[in-house]
This record gives structure tokens, sequence and C-alpha cells, in this order.
């Protein structure tokens, strides 16, 4: 029995003694100085891969640790001083040699001696369980310093078995999972779960979006609780969804070794932290080891009405159709965002009108603060001399890459007062629709001015103050594509006439497949079918392609091949070639119609052999694995031969995400009186009209009017010209993306991608009564420039990459239709000029202090011109030859 005591005892004594000798974390001995050597390096490439083509440069040190202060009641408590000495800052890339900005500079001239002398001020970690409970440093140390220490003590941070938990470090509060073996722990941190205040934005819509990708993992080999030595790689990649060559990668390294232990200090006595802290120096200060904001002088940098003078006549309006115009764009409105109201409103009081429309576009891209009180203090809505400007800041407003509800709201409150012309009061809601759609896209359906816009557009629908504005509140909601509003529509499509049941239809037209539901389609089947009254053929055409685009049934379909025959003899060609189109193109409905003509009642040579001149067409501009772009043209006619409706889209498809990029539709309407024509069924007793309707980048514009009644248009023929009428014409910054990271390392990282176009869209419509012909002219002009840069900046050097691709084209479409005789002549023709693609890397290094060196390279082609089919019976996609010129490169100092 005794010795069963004496047994027990000595257990409960060895227990004791490992349980104080346990750590959970990092330890390090008593009265020891550990030497280490550190480095923190990082890499800047295209996302190639190839170390020789990459930038960067590295941070080296050596690094001493001393354990300072252990608590009585444990080892899992201690205070650790961390000091760096023999800084050193040199290239990533040894095949830089002679060219090296660092060659022949020591420390203090690259980090400059107030940089290195905090640098080299040790910093206190105070660890418990191995995670950081407070960090110490000295005040009013530069931030990016700070940074720097910030990432050389997270490494001192780790547990030493399994699991998953939430640390905060250098990069904020993230997620952590360890992998612990018998002498190695690996970290894995999701970078993606990391909280921590940056700036930042992006594109909503996949297609134009930036895809982006992070991993960081940290390896740690271990011994007696200490590590021998610390590798950890984070890795940042991105690329522009729709042209996978702008892309890049940033890669950042660190690694910590241990070289020796000496004799250190002995440890300072006292059972609380912050009595030791204070006997160290009371100079010390607990702040956050999550990283901090911190932007670099700009130096040599141009006052904002110094950049506008230098780059005016770039965007004088006949220099929008060049690449210059657009990269002077960008380069401005980058230079905005910075930039206070006093300033941009000098800017704007200064400039001469024919420049001040495409300065209201960069100033309303800029989408800061600063940027939309200096517009709206510049521009008089209850005025009617700056229509244009007024028009031309709307529309920005519609394209903004990142509204913000403040936008919104602003617009709300101009609706609400007076306006100097009516089409800009149509052109503020109708904008304001398109604003709901995007901030419900980013989460923001809940806002106050989203609920409150919302209750404008439903409810002027509902109850429209004046008949006339029934069209304006349709367009609003053509933008804003609310759920809610869908039953309006259908009460509006199937009861209204003329030109509002159009529109209303063309609004179900653009709603998501499965906001069509079978309520939704039997309203349609009776629009087309005619089951309660007699509708005009744009009208039933729309609900049929609407029932056609959105999971038809079997009995749908067959109702409408049933249909064709029975039609109007151009409505039947029309469906006929829609039919066609489906096959041909394989839409998703195209089973469905294949095993409707499974059925000879269906399928027949009297329902296939319809003759006309409507028609339907779907085609490719450009196709490849992971992406497409698509036009599609539909035109119909009446029955005198009298151009319809012409209807051309442009779409571009990412994966199962798509863009609606253009569509330009022209309409005429009771014209059958010029040339003593029997109008159709339905339409007898139309106003004479022709207008044109676009939507640009999923935003619907206020449509153009050519002339309205007869009367208008026999002056507007007698005094015609042969000038085209202008839909949409500026500067659209269509691709946004910024990204400021916070590397592991200390180094702060940006990602900026901004694309921007100057589009130039107009249509005409021509009729000569002495020929007996109508002609209708649709022309696209756009310059497109996209530029990419990441840089990598430590406050005193900074290395970048910047790539840039820009390209000009054209598309026109020309509809002629001479009806002198019968069967009438029509003739069709699109063009795809010319199209010179131009792309570009720069690399760069610089130092503070100004020095630096660039390596550049540049690459031509040319996209060979085209006619595009627009009829089935000659479908092949045109030939695009690439025409690749020799890269040509440069590099050097600056």
């Amino acid at each position: 029995m005794i010795l069963l005591a004496v047994l027990f005892l000595c257990f409960i004594s060895s227990y004791s003694a490992s349980v104080k000798g346990h750590t959970t974390g990092l330890s390090l001995n008593n009265d020891r100085i550990y030497k280490l050597t550190y480095s923190a390096e990082v890499f800047l490439d295209g996302g190639k891969g190839k170390h020789q083509d990459s930038i960067g440069y590295r941070i080296s040190s050596s690094v001493d640790a001393v354990l300072l202060w252990r608590s009585p009641d444990g080892d899992d408590d201690q205070l650790i001083q961390i000091k760096m000495t023999d800084i050193k800052v040199e290239d990533v890339n040894q095949q830089r040699g002679e060219k090296s900005i660092f060659k022949g500079k020591k420390s203090p001239k690259i980090l400059g001696k107030q940089n290195l002398e905090a640098l080299q001020r040790p910093t206190l970690l105070h660890l418990i369980r191995g995670k950081v409970k407070e960090f110490y440093s000295y005040q009013n140390e530069p931030v990016a310093i700070e940074n720097l220490k910030r990432g050389l003590a997270s490494l001192f941070q780790m547990q030493l078995s399994s699991g998953t938990t939430n640390e905060v470090d250098i990069s904020g509060n993230c997620k952590m999972t360890y992998q612990a073996q018998q002498d190695k722990v690996v970290k894995i941190k999701a970078l993606d779960s990391c909280k921590i205040e940056r700036s930042g934005f992006t594109t909503p819509n996949q297609v134009l979006g930036v895809s982006s990708k992070a991993t960081s993992v940290t390896t740690y080999k271990i011994e007696d609780s200490f590590v021998l030595a610390v590798f950890s790689e984070e890795i940042h990649t991105f690329a522009l969804n729709f042209l996978n060559t702008i892309q890049g990668r940033i890669v950042s390294k660190q690694k910590l070794e241990l070289k020796t232990t000496d004799a250190g200090p002995r440890l300072i006595p006292g059972k609380q932290v912050a009595t030791v802290i204070k006997a160290v120096d009371s100079k010390y200060t607990s702040i956050p080891i999550v990283g901090q904001v911190f932007q670099s002088a700009c130096k040599r940098c141009p006052s904002l009405s110094e950049h506008w003078q230098s780059i005016r006549k770039h965007l004088q309006p006949d220099n929008l159709s060049k690449a210059e115009a657009v990269r002077s764009f960008l380069a401005f409105v980058q230079h905005l965002r910075t930039a206070k109201r006093e300033d941009i409103l000098q800017v704007l009081k200064t400039s001469s009108p024919d420049v001040l429309p495409q300065l209201v576009d960069a100033i309303t891209s800029a989408q800061t603060p600063d940027s939309l009180e200096a517009i709206l203090d510049f521009l008089d809505f209850k005025s009617d001399s700056s229509i244009i400007l007024q028009e031309r800041f709307l529309y920005a407003c519609g394209f903004a890459s990142h509204p913000d509800e403040e936008l919104l709201r602003v617009l709300i409150g101009k609706f609400k007062g007076s306006f100097g012309s009516n089409d800009i009061r149509e052109t503020v809601m109708i904008i304001i629709g398109a604003l709901v759609r995007k901030l419900c896209q980013n989460e923001g359906c809940k806002l106050k001015a989203v609920v409150e816009a919302k209750k404008l557009i439903l409810g002027g629908l509902e109850k429209p103050a004046k008949k006339e504005d029934t069209k304006m509140y349709l367009l609003a909601l053509k933008n804003a594509l609310l759920p809610e509003g869908i039953p309006l529509l259908l009460k509006y499509a199937e009861a209204s006439e003329g030109p509002i049941s159009h529109l209303a239809t063309t609004t179900l037209q653009r709603y998501d497949v499965p906001f069509i539901t079978d309520e939704v389609k039997k309203t349609l089947n009776r629009i087309y079918h005619q089951n309660h009254k007699v509708h005009e053929k744009t009208v039933r055409t729309t609900a049929a392609a609407v029932i056609l685009n959105s999971n038809p049934s079997y009995m749908e379909v067959k109702n409408i091949l049933l249909s064709i025959g029975e039609l109007p003899k151009e409505m039947n060609k029309y469906m006929l070639a829609m039919i066609q189109d489906i096959l041909r193109f394989e839409t998703p409905a195209s089973k469905m119609v294949r095993r409707v003509l499974k059925e000879m009642v269906a399928h027949n040579y009297d329902r296939f052999s319809k003759s006309g001149s409507s028609s339907a067409f779907t085609g490719y501009i450009d196709r490849s694995s992971h992406s497409a772009s698509t036009y599609s043209l539909d035109i119909l006619y009446s029955g005198s031969g009298i151009l319809r409706r012409s209807n051309l889209n442009i779409f571009q498809y990412i994966g199962k995400a798509d863009l609606h990029g253009s569509q330009v539709v022209i309409e005429a309407q009771g014209l059958e009186a010029l040339i003593a024509a029997t109008p159709d069924e339905g339409e007898e007793d139309l106003d004479s009209y022709a207008g044109l309707s676009a939507i640009l980048f999923d935003v619907q514009l206020r449509p153009v009017t050519f002339f309205t009644g007869y009367s208008d248009l026999m002056s507007k023929m007698l005094s015609a010209s042969s000038d085209p009428v202008s839909v949409v014409k500026g500067l659209i910054l269509l691709i946004d993306h910024s990204q400021e990271l916070q590397l592991q390392s200390g180094l702060k990282a940006n990602i900026e991608v901004q694309g921007g176009l100057a589009i130039d869209i107009s249509g005409s419509m021509e009729f000569s009564l002495w020929y007996r012909e109508s002609k209708t002219r649709v022309k696209n002009r756009v310059a497109v420039v996209i530029n990419a840069d990441i840089t990598v900046d430590s406050s005193f050097v900074k290395a970048g990459l910047e790539a840039r691709t820009e390209s000009e084209a054209g598309l026109e479409f020309v509809s002629t239709v001479q009806f002198s005789q019968y069967p009438f002549l029509v003739c069709m023709q699109m063009d795809k000029a010319d199209i010179p693609l131009r792309q570009s890397e720069t690399k760069y290094e610089r130092l503070s202090t100004g020095r630096g060196y660039v390596i550049r390279k540049r690459r031509e082609s040319l996209l060979a011109g085209c006619e595009l089919p627009l009829h089935q019976e000659n479908s092949d996609m045109c030939n695009m030859v690439f025409a690749p010129q020799p890269e040509s490169s440069s590099s050097g100092w600056f």
C-alpha cells in the first residue's frame, strides 16, 4: 500500500512537470538569443510563370529574437523582442546585373535614413498560446515600415496542433487551417475569408469583370517548440474574363531560417506584461498587427488642370474614333478620382464647348463624391441651353461601373424638380431604372433610395399622371427589370395599342427565362394567336420570340408552327425564318422544335415554302473555347414592302454569363399612304412614324424619333439630308476593377483594370418617292482600350507591370428596299471593317528617389474585315485572318 502511494506521487509529479513545460505554439528558451536570417521577396509577371520574365525585389536582413518575459503562470504566455539588422534591398531577377537599380546603392540610400532607422528598431510581440495578443512598436513610425515589421512578426504566430481556427495577423482576421506532423506544421490561410478594410470595387457584370484567385501556404520546420525554418508563399492571380490576354500574377515569398543560438539576456521579472514593457522602454505602444493603409507621395505629378491641358486635344470630337482618345480618357478618370471638387469645377468652367461633353463623360465616370458634387454644381437642369451635357451626364450615370445609393438619390431628387427639356426628364427616369438594376445586382435592393425608385416606376405605370408618361416608365422598367413589374407589363402588352403594347412586350423579352412563367406565356400566346383582340405584327412576333426563348412546351411550339401559312405574307416569312434560325443555331428551343416537326401536319412543303423578304439570322462574330460573340439581325416588312422593323443585336457570352452589347432597332409604321398601298390587318389606323431605339451594354437609351405624323414626314422628306441621326456618342468607362491587397510580407499590392471606349452609333432612314425606294443605315464605330496595372509598393521602391490592348472597329448595316415593282427587291449588307489590334507590356522598377528601369514589349496584328452573312443561304462565318507584325521590345533607364 505504501509502495502504491509512492508510485502515485511520482506519477503526479512527472505529470505536473510535463504540463508546465508544454506549449501550444512557438516557444523560446530562457536566456538565449536566436540568430536568424529573413527575406521577403515579390515577383510580378503576366501570369505565364516564367521566372526570367518576372520583375520585383527582395528585402533581406538578419533577425535577433529574444524572450524577454514569461508568465509565472504558464509557458504559453510570452513576450518576445524581434530586431532586424543588416538590411539589404536587391533585385529578385539576378539576370539584371549592371542594369539593376540597386547596383552600387547601400541601404541608407535606397530606404532613406529615417526608414532604415525605423526598420531597425525592435518590436515586441506578446504571444499567448502561440497567438498574437498585442504587437508593440514605437509611435509615429512610417506606416509602410511598420507593415514590414508586421509581416515578419506574423510568422511567429502558429499552433502545434492540427485544426481550423481564426487568427488576426497582418492580412486581417482570417480563417487558418493547420496540418501538424512530427517535425513540421503547414498553415493554410484562406485569403478570401480575411476581414480587412481595403478600398476596391469591380464591375458587377461577369462578362466585363475580373476573376481572381489567391492562395497562402506557410510551412514551419520545428524542433523543441521553435522553428528551424519558415517558408511562406502567397500567390494572387487575376484575368479579365472576356479577354484572357489581360492577366497577371503576384508571388510574395518569405523565408525565416535559424542560424545559431547564443547566450542572451536574462528574463525580466514581473507578473504583468505591461510592467515589463514599461521597464524595457516606456515609448513602446500597442498598435494593431493588421496591416495599415499608406499612400506613396507622387513626385512631379501634374495638377488636374495641367493634366487636362495636356490631353484635351485628344478629346476633340473629330478624334473620338481613335484609341488615343480612350487612353487619355482613362488616364484622366484616374486623376479625377484623387481630385477635389473645387479643382474639378475650375476645369469645367474654363473648358471650351467642343470638349465639354467628353469632359462630362470623364468626370461622371470618376464616381467620387467630389466629382459628383462638381458636375451637379455645373449643370443646370432647369435650363435647355446645355441639353447635350445633361444627356451625357445621365448616360454616364447609366453606364456607371459601381454606382452608389447617393447617385440614385440625387437623380430621384432631380426627377421631382423642374426641367428645361422634357427629353431630359424622360432620360432621368430611364437612367433611374438602370441604376436600380445595378444596385440590386450588388445586393442593394433594400436600400432606401432603391425602394423609393421602385415605387416611382411601378406607381407611374399603375397610375400615370400623364398618359404620355407611360412610355417613359416602361423604358425605366425595361432597364430595372423588376420582377414585381411583370403583371403591369402583361396588362400593357395585351390591352394597349401600338407602340405601348410593343414596348411592353419587348420589355418582357429582356427578363431572364425563370421569370417567364406559364402564366406569362399564357398571355403571350393570347397575344400571338389574337384570342382576345387584333395586334400588330411587331407585337405578335415579339410575343412569339419570348415564348420560343423560354422553354416552350410541345403544344406552344406546335401551335406557332401551325399558324405559319395563316398569317400575313411577310409575317409568315418572318416566323418561318425565326424557326429555321432556331434550328440552324441550335438554341435551347431547337430540340422541342425538331420533336414537333416530326409531325407531318406541322412540317410540310406548303408551310415551309412561304415566300417574302422578311428574315431572321444569327451568326458568330468571334468564337473560342471560353467565350463567344454573336450577332443577330431580324427584319420584318409590311405587306406593301416598307420596312416595319429591323433589329440588330450583339451579345457577348462567357460561360453562362452574357452581356447585351448593343441593340439598334429601327421602326416604321403608317407609311403605306406614300405608295398608295393597303395597310396590313390591325394597322389601318396607325400614324406615320419612324424612329430608332438602342440598348448599349445592357442599358436602354431614350429612343430617337425621325418623324411623327404625315405632315412631319413630308417636311422631313422635302428638307432631308443624308446626315445620320446620332443615337449615342461619347466615352464610356466599361471595365472598372480596383483591388488593394495587403501581402503577408508587409508589402502593398494594387491591381487596377480599366477598359474604356469611344463610341458613335448613328442611324438614318431615307425615302425616295421618285425612285420608290427606302433605305435604312446603322453605323457603329468604336475605339477600345483596356489597361491593366499591377504594382507592389514598399514606399521606397515600387515594381509594376502594365499591360494594354487597344483597337478600333466599325460595323455598318445597310438595308435597301425598292418597291417600284412586285415582288419588291431587297438588299441587305453588313460590313465589318479591318480591326487593328495593338498589345503592349511594360515592366518597371522605380526607387522613391526617381531612378528606375523599364522593359517594354509591343505586338500588332490585323483582323481582316469582312461582310457578315445575313441569310441562311450564306451562313458561313466570314474568314477572320490575323496578320501578325514582328514583336518589338526595348529596355532602358528612366
